[in-house]
């Protein structure tokens, strides 16, 4: 017997001050705050990617060393990467393409977590980003 999956994905990443994490995530990213549980230092939101949360834990030492990165896909990596140079948000260089296939850009929040945002450049995924 396989596991039944019910189509549900919370990430869970640490981060040093939950309140600057928040802010950060809700105004770089536009997520939407779910809960948070002050007694565990622990909160949820709602990414742009239909039943995908992040989960966010405030660690003594947060982000940056290696883990899974979250990589969201966007319909216009140009337009994606205006709106973080906008806020000044920390980028590891630029675009880089990969020809026919995809484009990437790395960046960072407040406590050095990477993240990636991602263009489709093959036809097949097709409408469904």
């Amino acid at each position: 017997m396989g596991i039944d999956y019910d189509g549900g994905l919370t990430c869970s990443m640490g981060v040093a001050n939950l309140d600057e994490a928040i802010a950060w995530y809700q105004d770089v990213l536009g997520f939407k705050l779910l809960y948070r549980l002050e007694q565990m230092a622990w909160c949820e939101l709602e990414t742009g990617v239909a039943r995908v949360n992040l989960g966010l834990s405030e660690v003594e030492s947060p982000g940056g060393k290696g883990g899974a990165t979250l990589t969201f896909g966007v319909r216009d990596i140009e337009a994606a990467k205006a709106a973080l140079d906008e806020k000044a948000i920390r980028q590891d260089g630029p675009i880089q393409d990969i020809p026919s296939m995809v484009r990437l850009l790395t960046f960072y929040d407040p406590s050095d977590n990477a993240l990636m945002f991602y263009q489709d450049l093959s036809n097949a995924h097709e409408g469904a980003l």
